[in-house]
């Protein structure tokens, strides 16, 4: 995990605080239902290994349940004025093949391999965001039949 000031065009002030609140909150949404998730905190084990121990990723998409579309990353820059693109989301080599997406109304639950076999059906409208974020998007009557659904209780 990398610090604020390598993400200088974020849309959040303060990306990495807002990511690890979401991941406590998913934590504590989890936990419930007997799913206990393990995150690696260093850069180091974060990098070489993955997010958690599990291989779960989890991933906030605040605008989900307003646009009715997940938005799946799939390539990054740390700012837009680098030219070099890499792997990210769903194509990072690293130990996930469990991946948890939403907000605070609503979690996907998804096998990793299967959103890569969706992405590159070509299906879905891909897009850059902010000139640092490549993504595609799953509308949400697509991630109810290939995901499992968790709705947040209020």
């Amino acid at each position: 995990m990398a610090t604020t000031s390598s993400y200088p065009d974020s849309g959040h002030a303060d990306p990495l605080q807002v990511g690890a609140e979401f991941l406590d909150f998913v934590l504590l949404t989890l936990q419930p239902m007997g799913l206990y998730l393990q995150p690696f905190t260093s850069k180091k084990y974060q990098y070489n290994k993955g997010e958690s121990f599990q291989g779960w990723e989890v991933k906030l998409d605040n605008r989900c349940t307003d646009t009715e579309r997940l938005s799946i990353e799939v390539a990054e820059k740390t700012k837009a004025s680098n030219d070099m693109w890499i792997a990210s989301g769903i194509y990072r080599n690293d130990n996930t093949w469990l991946y948890i997406q939403g907000n605070r109304l609503v979690l996907y639950v998804f096998i990793k391999s299967l959103l890569i076999a969706l992405h590159k059906s070509g299906k879905y409208k891909e897009e850059e965001s902010f000139g640092t974020v490549r993504k595609f998007y799953l509308p949400l009557k697509e991630a109810d039949k290939y995901g499992h659904k968790i709705l947040i209780e209020r």
